[in-house]
């Protein structure tokens, strides 16, 4: 059986560690301009769109909506990959 390094684990670990971590930071910057966007969006367009949406259940709102979080959502998922 071969000799374990106990500082080889212990630094294995410790950067799986790491990179858990930044991909959580990733991730909520994702969120956040994910939000920021929609906010924006939602502001530009002559209408609220949380009410359209929720409380008049306009499903081609909901749909435009839904295009415009999907295409953000890639545009910032590119992003952050570089």
């Amino acid at each position: 059986m071969p000799e374990v390094n106990m500082l080889e684990v212990a630094g294995w670990i410790l950067a799986r560690i790491v990179i858990f971590l930044e991909s959580l930071i990733y991730a909520g910057v994702g969120v956040v301009l994910l939000f920021l966007a929609y906010k924006i969006f939602d502001w530009l367009t002559p209408m609220d769109m949380d009410k359209e949406i929720f409380e008049e259940n306009k499903t081609a709102v909901a749909i435009a909506v839904g295009a415009f979080v999907l295409g953000i959502a890639l545009v910032i998922a590119a992003a952050i990959a570089g």
